[in-house]
């Protein structure tokens, strides 16, 4: 188990070693992908996923991935309202495109493959890989407000779609309930965080967990997330949904700035990148290479995440249009849970899963390009506001964070 474990823990440091640069253009997601790809199945075959410890991993970090891209959005953000109108109008363009240019990319490059779930790959924006993006370029508040909206706006759709497409239509009711049931159980968890937080009692607790290092936060967060992936595994629902709902409470509740170095460090510093590392070693890139159509479905289907997001924001947003939409396409955690949950239905074969993956990744460098020319140019508006999840509004001096 633990020879498995350090195989995983020094392949998810080639990401940080890939993206050290002073202005990198490919983030750590893709080096842990590249990693798990050399050590798994298409490569030296160290690492095997169908064993109990790297499944569970596997999940988990799953999980804790769509619940950082959660805490990513703030519905409170004024910067988050203020985008709300032009980002959706984006969003719906991105979507009258996507649908029939996924439909013909799907009859070309994956015929067998479900044909609903090419529009959604194309219409889609992977929170999780944008927001870092533009949080490294320290490109927060209004200036970027539509992005705000837009991003998550996608994601959250998509994230909905996804699934569906993959199940079959036989399964469709039960996944839809089990959805519904873990958006009901977000929304009271919503609401019992938000009295409780106001209760006397709560924070005398509060305090005294932090003051005797219990981590109580860190542990009812986890608790809340295993619920609601629980919840997804035993109706048929959706850890995407499950994993996002969770994230979303904590970015309402707002809570200090200590639960969000625990989580991160958590999270960012060994589940995630455990769980990239993990899905490249799944990845059959020799199928891919090998599959002619495969390789242009990747192709195909970058160029068109791409081409849709750059007409929509041609459409709507303010100059630089152009770097507006290629942030907007980022696209890698959408992708790598089609992958996942593909290969584990059976829906999808290796090589158009790794067909769906490689079109990802193909994205990352345009959209790191389109931050960059974003951060070029409003880096005349003035210092970006600090900390946070993006669109939360900015701490008011002499006030706790």
């Amino acid at each position: 188990m633990f020879g498995s474990l350090l195989v995983i823990v020094l392949a998810g440091l080639v990401g940080p070693l890939v993206a050290a640069g002073r202005r990198p253009l490919i983030p750590a997601v893709v080096g842990e992908l590249a990693a798990g790809v050399v050590l798994g199945r298409s490569g030296l075959g160290l690492i095997d996923l169908a064993t109990p410890t790297n499944a569970l991993l596997y999940g988990l970090g799953f999980a804790m991935l769509m619940l950082v891209a959660g805490t990513r959005v703030d519905l409170r953000s004024p910067s988050l309202r203020s985008g709300a109108r032009p980002g959706a109008i984006a969003f719906v363009i991105v979507v009258a495109l996507a649908v029939p240019a996924g439909l013909a990319i799907g009859a070309l490059g994956a015929p067998h493959a479900p044909a609903l779930l090419f529009p959604v790959l194309v219409a889609g924006s992977s929170a999780a890989i944008a927001f870092p993006i533009l949080e490294e370029r320290g490109l927060l508040g209004p200036r970027i407000g539509l992005l705000m909206a837009w991003i998550p706006l996608a994601d959250a759709t998509t994230v909905l779609a996804m699934p569906l497409t993959l199940i079959g239509a036989a399964k469709i009711p039960g996944a839809l309930g089990g959805d519904v049931l873990i958006v009901a159980v977000t929304l009271a968890g919503l609401l019992i965080g938000e009295r409780a937080a106001r209760s006397p009692a709560i924070l005398t607790f509060r305090d005294r967990s932090q003051a005797r290092g219990w981590a109580l936060q860190l542990r009812v967060t986890l608790l809340l997330l295993v619920v609601l992936s629980r919840i997804a595994t035993e109706t048929g629902g959706s850890t995407l949904v499950a994993g996002f709902g969770a994230g979303i409470v904590l970015a309402r509740l707002r809570e200090p700035q200590r639960l969000e170095l625990q989580l991160s460090g958590l999270a960012e510093g060994f589940f995630v990148p455990a769980f990239f590392v993990l899905l490249g070693s799944e990845l059959d890139v020799r199928a891919l290479l090998g599959d002619p159509g495969a390789i242009l479905l990747a192709f195909l289907l970058a160029a068109a995440v791409l081409l849709t997001h750059l007409v929509a924001a041609r459409a709507v947003a303010p100059a630089p249009r152009l770097g507006f939409g290629l942030a907007a396409s980022a696209q890698l955690g959408l992708p790598a849970a089609t992958a996942s949950l593909g290969l584990a239905t059976g829906a999808l074969s290796p090589a158009v899963a790794a067909a769906i993956v490689a079109a990802g990744c193909l994205t990352v460098v345009p959209a790191a390009i389109g931050s960059r020319q974003l951060a070029d140019a409003l880096v005349s508006v003035g210092p970006a506001s600090g900390g946070g999840p993006i669109g939360a509004a900015p701490a008011v001096p002499g006030q706790p964070a």
